[in-house]
């Protein structure tokens, strides 16, 4: 009964900091400055908020932009995936998790088969394909991320499976939402949560982490 407690109280603390940190990144989406950067790599072990015990992954099975199959989560089994939430109207936090994450798929070099990034669309009324392609390719993402977009209601119960909070301002059309980015390991599992502000560099010094899980 002991190893059942504290195995609850771990996922209790667990949920607890993921929450604290999406309660951040909520309210750090959608305003007019850049968010400050933070992010020296420290030790051997994974960058970001460790999850203890790394939990399963949500389900993701939403189409590409560019159209074609629905693209799954589970089809990328014996990779690193990385996901996270963004718009294209967004002025600052989703270009800059963007252009990172490009950037560290780039700096990968051989490795970069290792790694899968998904973009998910919070703002499916302004995210067009051709919306997204432009967003991509001023950023050097285009061809190295999948932007998953699709209807409203399988949106919506993606942001609800990944406890996703959206907020939308009326007034200047800005969606203030959760900008962390999940960490999933070669099994499938939600292993880590990284802040909008992490840097390419300790991206990169994660993959092989996550890829080898």
């Amino acid at each position: 009964m002991k190893r059942r407690g504290e195995t609850r109280a771990t996922r209790r603390a667990a949920a607890t900091a993921l929450a604290a940190l999406a309660a951040l990144a909520l309210a750090g989406c959608g305003g007019s400055s850049d968010p400050p950067r933070t992010g020296t790599i420290q030790g051997n072990g994974l960058q970001g908020l460790i999850l203890k015990p790394a939990e399963p992954a949500p389900p993701l099975d939403l189409p590409n932009f560019t159209g074609g199959k629905p693209v799954s989560l589970t089809s990328f089994h014996g990779k690193a995936v990385l996901v996270t939430f963004v718009y294209t109207h967004c002025p600052n936090v989703c270009p800059l998790i963007t252009s990172d994450l490009a950037a560290a798929k780039r700096d990968l070099g051989r490795r970069a088969s290792e790694l899968q990034i998904l973009e998910v669309t919070v703002d499916p009324r302004r995210d067009t394909p051709a919306a997204v392609r432009t967003f991509l390719t001023e950023r050097g993402a285009l061809g190295r991320m999948d932007y998953l977009l699709g209807p409203h209601a399988a949106l919506w119960r993606t942001w609800k499976a990944w406890k996703v909070g959206i907020s939308v301002d009326t007034k200047t059309d800005l969606i203030g939402h959760t900008s962390i980015i999940y960490g999933i390991d070669a099994a499938g599992r939600m292993a880590v949560v990284y802040p909008s502000t992490v840097t390419p560099a300790q991206i990169v010094h994660d993959v092989p982490l996550l890829a080898r899980a």
